[in-house]
């Protein structure tokens, strides 16, 4: 299959999409021109690749690669509250991207576990505690839905 029809068969997946599992416009008001999904182990290394792997896309899409990193960064921590704190055994999460007209990136990671993410208040000494703060800070707006089977975390970012 070649790039171009992946790209628009991710574009009719996520606008077709509903709340119990992906991106659309009414939910995150990003109404995509281009989008990428894909599923990851939930082990460390699996954050770089996932990064990488969405930087490949925006990258394909015309985004410059320096106005990508707050979506980047944003993805990164979502990624790695997956890992940390979404893995089940025998389970994948999911990251999905969604890049619209108005350089308007939506970023959702799905993981299986039960439970909602909260905003921690971490200690200037802690070594974690920090991620769901770094989106809120680097994103229009941030939020949790949850699904028959886990939770999926969405942000929007302006490039």
């Amino acid at each position: 299959m070649s790039a171009a029809a992946v790209d628009v068969l991710l574009l009719v997946t996520l606008a077709t999409c509903t709340d119990s599992g992906g991106m659309n416009a009414q939910s995150h008001d990003v109404n995509p021109r281009h989008g990428w999904k894909q599923r990851f182990t939930p082990v460390p290394p699996s954050v770089h690749r996932a990064r990488h792997a969405a930087e490949a896309a925006l990258h394909g899409w015309g985004v410059a690669p320096g106005s990508a990193q707050a979506v980047l960064l944003v993805l990164s921590e979502l990624a790695t509250n997956a890992v940390r704190h979404g893995r089940v055994p025998g389970r994948y999460y999911e990251v999905r991207i969604a890049y619209d007209a108005e350089k308007l990136v939506g970023i959702e990671v799905s993981d299986p576990r039960e439970g909602l993410p909260r905003l921690g208040d971490a200690s200037p000494d802690a070594e974690r505690g920090r991620g769901l703060a770094i989106v809120e800070a680097f994103a229009e707006a941030w939020g949790v839905r949850e699904r028959i089977v886990g939770k999926t975390v969405w942000a929007r970012v302006r490039l």
